[in-house]
C-alpha cells in the first residue's frame, strides 16, 4: 500500500494481510452468532466506542510496528484506530474461527468472540525480532459470529490485567503475545465480576494485541468429528482439504526451516508437531520458574508458536503452594500450578488428534513421550540458574531444588522474594560477612514466610467435605478399601494436609518460627556446600561468586505482577486516575531492578495500614480478599 503525504505514522502502517489471502474466509457480514463452516476467518465490522481515550501505551511493543509512543499519543485519531472505532488504511477486520477443549471437555465452535483481527503489519525497520510482520488485533471491539451469548466487549478491569501482564511476561523473558495500547471509553456494560448476582456497570475498554500469529491448538479442532462424550463436532468437520491448507500455511509461514528440510509430507508434519512440543515444554518450564499460573489452560488458549496467550484469571504465586489455583471459577482445581506441565501435554495430545491423518498416531505418541523429559530438562536448567549453579551439573541438583520447594511450601515462603534473597548467600570459599552470613539471610527469608494462622488456612483440605468424610470413615469401616483409596494422589494430598493441619493446631507461633528457622538452616547448609563445588578449583573464586550473584539477580525478578498490585492499579484507573497503570508498566518493564524508594500509592478505599508500599513487598493482609474469575 502506497503511503500518502500528510498521513500520520499510524495511517502509514504497511498492511500485508497474508492470512486472509491464504486461508478460507467467510465473507458474510450477517449479524449475530452462527456456526461458520468451511472458513478459518469471518469478516466483521467492529463497533465503535463512545469517546475512546488512551489509558496507557507500551513503547516497546509499539516499536515492533515501527511506531513510537509519541506517534500514537499525538495522533488525533489514535484512540479510535487502536480500539477498532475507526479503520486504519489497509486493515481488514476479521474474527478467527476455532474450537477448544474447555476444562477437559470438547466445547465445539468457540472463536474470537470479542477479538477483531485488523491485519498484518510490516515489522519496524530497527527490529531485533526475526518476525518480518506482526498480526495486530483489538480485544473488546464488539460482536462477531463467535460471540455466543456475550456482547463482544471487555472492561477496564480485565483489560488492564492483560495489558500489564503481556508486557511483564516479555520483560521476564517469557514468550508471549504483546500489548501495544490500552483504550477505555464512556461506553458501559453490565458485568457480574464474581458471579454473585450483583452486576455493576463497567467501562468498555480495548487492548491492542500483537503477535506473529494468534493461531492456536483449537484452530485445528474446527475439523474434529463428533465428540464421543459431548456429541459436539467442529464446524468444519470432514473438510480435510482446509485442514491441510491451514497446516501448510502455519508451517510455511512460521516454521519455514521445517518446510525446507523435509520434502516428505508425513516427515514434515512430524517435525512440526515435535517443534510445537518442544516450544510448549520450554514455555511451561519458564512459567513454573517464575510462579506463573495461567488459570484457563484450555486448548483454545494454547499458541501454536509456544507463546503465552489469552491473559484472563492468571496469577503469580505469592506464598509457594504447588496446588495454587489462580482462577476462582476452577472449582474442580483442574489447572493448579503443579498440574500445568501435565495439562500442556494433554493439550498437545488433543492437537495431535485434531491433525488426524496428517500425523501418524504412532509418531504422535512417540513425540508426546518426549514431552515430560523435555520439560524436566528445561525446568531443571531454569532452576539451576535461579540458584546460581552455572558451572557444573551435579546429580543431586534436582533433589536440592525439590527440597527447597518443600521447605518453601512447609514454611509458606513467598516464592518471588525467597529466590531473590538467595543471591545474598556467599560461597564458603569466598567468606561470610554482612548479608552473606547464613543466619542473616535465613532471618530475611523468615520475614517472607507465612504466620501460623495463614498456614492453618492454607492446609485446610480442598476436597468436597462429604467426599472427604466418606473416605475418612473407611479407615474404620473398611481399612483395605481405605488403603487403596489413600494411594490415589489426590487423596494422599488431602490426607497430608490433614496431618499438617493437626501439627499446626498443636503448636504456637513462637515454636513454629523456631521450626521454620531450623528447616531453612538445614537446607541452606546443603546449598552452600553445593556453591563450594561451583568455586572449587577456580583461580578467582570471588570473581566466580560475583558472576553467580549477577546471574541470579538477572534471573530472579524483584517484582512480578502480583494480583494485589494489579488490583491497586485497577482501582485507581476505575476512579479516573491512569497514572498508576502507567507507573506500574515502567516498573514491570525492568523487573530485575526496582529502586528501593519506588513505592505504589495504595488506593484510599483500601483498609490499609499505609498509604504506600514497595512494589516488591510481600502482599498485605487485605490482598487475600482479592478474587479473580
Amino acid at each position: 500500500m502506497m503511503a500518502q503525504a500528510g498521513q500520520t505514522p499510524l495511517q502509514r502502517l504497511r498492511f500485508n494481510n497474508v492470512a486472509l489471502r491464504k486461508l478460507p474466509v467467510d465473507a458474510s457480514l450477517e449479524r449475530g452468532s452462527r456456526t461458520v463452516r468451511g472458513a478459518c476467518f469471518s469478516l466483521v465490522e467492529p463497533q465503535p466506542l463512545l469517546r475512546p481515550r488512551f489509558v496507557a501505551v507500551s513503547p516497546r511493543a509499539l516499536a515492533l510496528l515501527g511506531l513510537s509512543a509519541e506517534d500514537v499519543l499525538t495522533d488525533p485519531h489514535g484512540p479510535e484506530y487502536l480500539s477498532g472505532s475507526a479503520l486504519l488504511p489497509g486493515s481488514e477486520p476479521a474474527a478467527h474461527c476455532y474450537c477448544g477443549h474447555q476444562f477437559g471437555v470438547f466445547a465445539g465452535q468457540l472463536g474470537d468472540g470479542a477479538v477483531c483481527y485488523l491485519g498484518e503489519v510490516a515489522a519496524g525497520a530497527d527490529r531485533t525480532d526475526p518476525c518480518d510482520r506482526w498480526e495486530i488485533q483489538v480485544k473488546g471491539a464488539g460482536l462477531t459470529p463467535y460471540s455466543r451469548q456475550s456482547d463482544g466487549r471487555k472492561v477496564l478491569r480485565s483489560s488492564i490485567r492483560e495489558f500489564l501482564c503481556s508486557e511483564a511476561m516479555f520483560a521476564l523473558g517469557i514468550p508471549t503475545t504483546r500489548a501495544g495500547s490500552l483504550v477505555t471509553s464512556d461506553l458501559y456494560v453490565q458485568r457480574d465480576a464474581f458471579y454473585s448476582g450483583n452486576p455493576r456497570p463497567e467501562r468498555c475498554s480495548v487492548v491492542l494485541r500483537i503477535a506473529p500469529t494468534f493461531i492456536r491448538f483449537g484452530s485445528f479442532e474446527i475439523f474434529n468429528p463428533a465428540d464421543d462424550f459431548t456429541g459436539r463436532q467442529g464446524p468444519s468437520a470432514g473438510l480435510h482439504d482446509i485442514r491441510a491448507q491451514l497446516l501448510d500455511y502455519v508451517i510455511e509461514t512460521f516454521y519455514p526451516e521445517i518446510k525446507t528440510e523435509h520434502t516428505d509430507r508425513k516427515a514434515r508434519n512430524a517435525a512440526f508437531f515435535r517443534e510445537v512440543t518442544v516450544q510448549t515444554a520450554r514455555l511451561v518450564a519458564l512459567w513454573q520458574s517464575v510462579g506463573f499460573c495461567h488459570g484457563v489452560l484450555n486448548t483454545d488458549n494454547m499458541s501454536i508458536l509456544g507463546l503465552t496467550i489469552d491473559y484472563g484469571p492468571f496469577g503469580f504465586m505469592d506464598r509457594y503452594d504447588p496446588e495454587f489455583v489462580s482462577n476462582a471459577s476452577d472449582k474442580k482445581r483442574r489447572y493448579t500450578f503443579e498440574a500445568q506441565p501435565y495439562v500442556c501435554r494433554w493439550n498437545l495430545a488433543r492437537l495431535a488428534e485434531a491433525l488426524g491423518s496428517e500425523l501418524q498416531a504412532s509418531t504422535a505418541g512417540s513425540i508426546l513421550d518426549e514431552f515430560m523429559p523435555l520439560y524436566r530438562n528445561f525446568y531443571l536448567g531454569n532452576m539451576r540458574r535461579k540458584l546460581g549453579l552455572l558451572r557444573r551439573e551435579e546429580p543431586e541438583d534436582e533433589e536440592l531444588v525439590e527440597d527447597l520447594l518443600k521447605v518453601m511450601h512447609n514454611t509458606g515462603a513467598d516464592f518471588t522474594n525467597t529466590f531473590r534473597l538467595l543471591s545474598s548467600v556467599c560461597c564458603p570459599l569466598v567468606g561470610e560477612s554482612g548479608q552473606g552470613d547464613v543466619g542473616t539471610v535465613v532471618d530475611l527469608i523468615l520475614e517472607q514466610c507465612a504466620s501460623l494462622e495463614e498456614l492453618k488456612v492454607a492446609n485446610h483440605p480442598t476436597m468436597e467435605p462429604r467426599e472427604l468424610e466418606m473416605i475418612l470413615s473407611m479407615a474404620e469401616t473398611s481399612p483395605g478399601l481405605f488403603n487403596m483409596t489413600a494411594n490415589r494422589p489426590e487423596v494422599a494430598k488431602q490426607l497430608e494436609k490433614i496431618g499438617r493441619l493437626k501439627e499446626l493446631l498443636e503448636t504456637n507461633q513462637e515454636d513454629l518460627k523456631v521450626k521454620q528457622r531450623d528447616d531453612w538452616l538445614i537446607w541452606m547448609n546443603r546449598y552452600r556446600k553445593r556453591l563450594t563445588q561451583e568455586c572449587d578449583g577456580m583461580s578467582d573464586p570471588a570473581g566466580v561468586d560475583k558472576e553467580r550473584v549477577r546471574i541470579m539477580d538477572s534471573t530472579n525478578p524483584a517484582v512480578v505482577l502480583r494480583n494485589y498490585i494489579a488490583q491497586n492499579a485497577i482501582e485507581w484507573a476505575e476512579n479516573g486516575d491512569f497514572s498508576e497503570v502507567q507507573r506500574l508498566l515502567k516498573v514491570l518493564e525492568n523487573p530485575y531492578s526496582v529502586p528501593p524508594d519506588l513505592k505504589q500509592p495504595i488506593w484510599p478505599g483500601k483498609k490499609a495500614d499505609t498509604v504506600c508500599l514497595p512494589y516488591h513487598t510481600k502482599p498485605p493482609e487485605w490482598a487475600r480478599e482479592i478474587c479473580v474469575t
